[in-house]
This record gives C-alpha cells, sequence and structure tokens, in this order.
C-alpha cells in the first residue's frame, strides 16, 4: 500500500495513506468504504504494539495497511467509537485475522457484530505498548460515542469518531441529542483542550480545536 509522508489530513477514497510521525506515535490514515470512513493506525514506536480506531470497511485493505513482514506492527488493540455499522464492516475480519483485544464503550457494545474483550467509560485509559489513550464519552451521536485522547509530546491528539467534524458536532436525531452533544463537547473537549490540539474525525478532513472554537457559538445557536 502506498503512504504518503506529508501529513495533511486530507486522504482519498480508494487512495493511499497518510502518515503522521510523532516522536514517539506514528498515525496513519486511510479512507474505506462508501462512505469515506476513516480508519486510524496508531503504533507505538518504542515497542511496535498498535491499535486501530475503526475497522470500518473493507478488511483486506486495513490489513495492507498493517502490512505482512516481520516488521510488521503487533495490532493488540481495536478500538470501535460508535455502535453504526459503517464504522464497523470490517471489525470481523480484522478480528479473525489479528486477534487484537475489542475495545468500545458498554452502551453501543451490544450492536457491534462480536463481543468485546473490554468496556471503557469515560476518562478510562487504554494502553498500548508504552502509550496511552483517554477515553471522553460524547454521548448524543449515540448513547456510547467515545473520543480518544492521545495528550501527545508535541499537542494533543483527539480521534472523535463522528462525534466532532470541522464544521459542526455529528448528527443527532433529536433535540435533547443534540443538546447533549454540544454541551459534552464544549465541557468535556472545547473546556479542557487548547487550540492546538489536532482532531481527527470518523469521515473526511481534520481540524484543530482552534478552528472550530469561534464556531460553537453558532453551532448552538443554530440548534438541532
Amino acid at each position: 500500500m502506498d503512504v504518503l509522508e506529508n501529513y495533511t489530513g486530507h486522504t482519498d477514497p480508494g487512495g493511499a495513506a497518510t502518515r503522521r510521525d510523532l516522536d514517539r506515535l506514528s498515525i496513519t490514515k486511510l479512507s474505506v468504504g462508501e462512505m469515506d470512513n476513516n480508519a486510524y493506525l496508531l503504533v507505538c514506536k518504542a515497542s511496535g504494539e498498535a491499535l486501530l480506531v475503526d475497522a470500518a470497511a473493507e478488511p483486506n485493505r486495513l490489513a495492507d495497511l498493517i502490512g505482512a513482514t516481520a516488521e510488521r506492527p503487533d495490532l493488540r488493540h481495536l478500538v470501535t467509537t460508535h455502535r453504526h455499522p459503517d464504522h464497523w464492516q470490517a471489525l470481523g475480519a480484522v478480528a479473525g485475522m489479528f486477534e487484537p483485544r475489542l475495545i468500545a464503550h458498554p452502551v453501543d457494545a451490544p450492536e457491534l457484530p462480536a463481543p468485546m474483550d473490554e468496556f471503557v467509560e469515560h476518562g478510562d485509559r487504554i494502553a498500548f505498548g508504552e502509550l496511552e489513550l483517554e477515553v471522553i464519552h460524547l454521548r448524543g451521536h449515540t448513547p456510547g460515542s467515545i473520543a480518544l485522547l492521545y495528550r501527545g509530546e508535541d499537542r494533543p491528539h483527539l480521534f472523535t469518531g463522528d462525534s466532532l467534524f470541522p464544521g459542526g458536532p455529528g448528527k443527532t436525531w433529536s433535540e435533547g441529542d443534540f443538546h447533549q452533544l454540544v454541551g459534552d463537547l464544549e465541557s468535556r473537549v472545547f473546556d479542557k483542550l487548547g487550540d492546538d490540539t489536532w482532531f481527527y474525525p470518523g469521515h473526511g478532513d481534520d481540524s484543530t480545536i482552534g478552528d472550530e472554537r469561534p464556531k460553537l457559538s453558532e453551532w448552538k445557536g443554530r440548534g438541532w
């Protein structure tokens, strides 16, 4: 698989993956499936242990991303950000190929196509290799949607699933869900993380908290 090293946060469906190299972590983004879903392969450089965020679709391409040589990363963990089917169509196949530990929030887990090995709640930590991710529960898009925060050595890096995109929160299906999601985003993301925080959504291009912060009042004003 082609992997571009000049990371911009953009990937094309069916196109090359793109990799961001930090001192201790590499982040590789790949667009899969008909809905331009993003899958993220996180690799601890010290140990070679890897964690996959959302085995969304196209298991063979995800397997190509991980690799087949002896030097490939060791995929130990697979986190599903929420229960919508476009985010787990390849979960069973990837689990069968690599036997990672399957992780999700307990509220959404019953609708996933395989039993989870671990349930995580708001504030929990997921360790892989010498690194860890913090779980942020963002209710609204689904009841059990989670984001994953890597505090980072350069800036925070946040994997938001479908809870936050450039331009606004993810889709909700009631006024109550909308206000719940916006409230969680404000109190658990925007009030806690700096403007330099880079976030990686479940579809499309990346953004930063600083780019989106001025739009918060607009999101609230337009309502559900």
